[in-house]
């Protein structure tokens, strides 16, 4: 499915978010889960990635850091902070109010009452 740029960056926090307070990570981990978990359906660049990172850092969303990895090269961890876990927590009640709606009005696209049927 080619999911359109505008959802994919709509969606693009509450996804980094939602990650980091399952733990710290760092990028090609994110892009690798992001693409895991939709099924492939969602594949990410790094060159859509970092400036999010970037600015969910800036924001005081997140933090980053850096530590070895087993190779023994460095990498750059981001970890959520907690005004991170408040802006998640606010995405998700709108991305919930969004699905409802969606939801509600793609499952009767005619504006139908189940007493009109």
């Amino acid at each position: 499915m080619d999911v359109s740029k505008d959802l994919i960056a709509a969606s693009a926090t509450p996804l980094i978010l939602a990650i980091l307070k399952q733990r710290d990570s760092y990028g090609y981990e994110i892009i690798k889960q992001i693409r895991e978990t939709s099924g492939d359906e969602l594949v990410w660049t790094e060159g859509m990635l970092y400036p999010v990172l970037h600015r969910l850092e800036e924001n005081g969303f997140v933090e980053s850091y850096w530590q070895a990895s087993e190779a023994g090269r460095k990498r750059k961890y981001y970890r959520i902070k907690e005004a991170g876990l408040v802006e998640l927590e606010k995405h998700r009640q709108q991305w919930e109010l969004v699905y409802s709606v969606l939801r509600t009005t793609l499952g009767n696209p005619e504006g139908r009452t189940n007493s009109d049927v």
